[in-house]
């Protein structure tokens, strides 16, 4: 065999894991899987949803390249069997498939477009998966990076807190291109329960605003109930049990019992609920949508922060009527 013709060989080799992502989308779901379990995944950000997540993604059989900006949790995900990478760039370059959980859009900016960022080592090819919930204008501004380098780019900011990431039963909402979905659908599918496609780039972020403008207002709506009912003489254990029987109570399930224990160790934290509705507040502001309620817990959440409460779980958010109305709910 003359050299030219086995470089070319080898060349069509080492492009195979691109190929078939291109045209796996034609066969079965069960079919689709073995092609992605081909591909190397890279995962950045650690902390309270990511770690879990990664733990995942290892435990459907996938393999991982971590990092984060804190040691432990990568020694932690070595120790599952996890490669240890040294930067979001190192990720990139070891990875087929990119996927990011970091706290806000500057955190982001700063690990795909940043020195020894995402985009200075990822394969032309490669996708990049931002599950992040940031603005969807930053998601935009990726995609738009992207597409220059030859990138597939998703946003799927996830819904369903720490006890869903481990659990693995996240609702994964999903922005981007259609085709690029249906290739990373399985993946999703090993974090998440519920993985909706919402449209083009940006409307995974969109949904997840939307979704946390109903979380936050059943939350300040369930501590007005309990604060009323408590200071009006009624035990806050039988109005809970009480509020919990309807549908859009659901999320008092998780944090219910937490809340009359005086319990607000983060499963999701105030500052960055308060920072995912300052992002809904500027879309309404964007579309000419007044959001009066999402105004007023985005300030009630504010009010935390200067308190120090900021790392405290988005049910504190019962702290400041409590102490306005001036009644422990505390059992």
């Amino acid at each position: 065999m003359e050299l030219k013709e086995y470089r070319a060989q080898i060349s069509d080799l080492e492009s195979l894991p691109y190929m078939l992502k291109g045209l796996h989308n034609h066969f079965t779901p069960q079919v689709q899987g073995y092609f992605v379990m081909g591909l190397k995944i890279g995962f950045i950000g650690l902390g309270i949803m990511g770690k879990p997540m990664s733990k995942n993604l290892i435990r459907a059989g996938h393999e991982l390249v971590v990092y984060d900006v804190i040691d432990a949790p990568i020694r932690e995900l070595e120790k599952a069997g996890a490669l240890a990478a040294h930067s979001s760039k190192e990720v990139a370059e070891k990875s087929d498939l990119v996927i990011s959980m970091l706290p806000d859009s500057p955190d982001v900016e700063k690990a795909a477009l940043g020195p020894a960022g995402i985009f200075e080592g990822i394969k032309k090819g490669s996708t990049y998966v931002d599950m992040s919930t940031i603005s969807p204008v930053t998601s935009r501004k990726l995609a738009e990076v992207a597409k220059t380098r030859g990138i597939g780019v998703l946003d799927a900011p996830v819904s369903g807190g720490e006890k869903g990431a481990i659990e693995g039963t996240l609702t994964i909402m999903v922005g981007g291109a259609r085709e690029v979905f249906d290739g990373c659908l399985p993946v999703l599918q090993a974090m998440g329960k519920n993985v909706v496609y919402c449209g083009g780039v940006g409307s995974g972020q969109v949904v997840k605003a939307c979704n946390q403008i109903l979380v936050a207002g059943v939350l300040e709506a369930a501590s007005e109930a309990l604060v009323l009912g408590t200071k009006a003489g009624v035990d806050p254990e039988t109005v809970l049990k009480v509020i919990s029987g309807g549908y859009a109570m659901r999320v008092l399930d998780a944090r219910g019992p937490l809340i009359l224990k005086g319990d607000f160790r983060p499963g999701f934290k105030t500052r960055l609920h308060y920072k995912d509705l300052g992002i809904a507040l500027a879309a309404g502001s964007e579309y000419g949508v007044p959001l009066p309620v999402t105004g007023l817990i985005h300030e009630m959440m504010g009010a935390m922060k200067v308190w120090g409460r900021g790392e405290y779980d988005h049910s504190g958010i019962i702290t400041v009527l409590q102490e306005l109305a001036k009644v422990e709910t505390k059992k």
